[in-house]
């Protein structure tokens, strides 16, 4: 819903429930999960969409609840961690594409 007020947009949005436990309707186990995030990784994917994947095709809601350890984690785990991280890799992507534009 808009703000009265202002020309903002609201708050409005569905906010993930608080649990401390991987829900039980999971399907896979933490190490089936950990060789998916490696061979996602394999297939040159970033770690946020390496996320969206997991919970899109393979019903993991989350991978930290699921294993205990972050995607970040798993790939630095298995040497395959990316040479920047994911964040700094978007702003200077987003730096590049501003200065052609100018």
């Amino acid at each position: 819903m808009a703000r009265m007020h202002t020309r903002r947009r609201g708050k409005a949005g569905s906010t993930r429930p608080f649990t401390t436990e991987n829900p039980s309707w999971v399907p896979l186990t933490s190490e089936e999960i950990e060789e998916k995030v490696v061979e996602l990784a394999g297939q040159e994917l970033s770690t946020s969409v390496i996320g969206i994947r997991l919970r899109d095709e393979y019903a993991v809601p989350s991978v930290k609840l699921a294993t205990g350890k972050s995607v970040t984690e798993i790939l630095s785990d298995n040497e395959m961690e990316p040479d920047r991280p994911e964040d700094l890799e978007n702003l200077l992507r987003k730096a590049i594409n501003l200065s052609s534009h100018l």
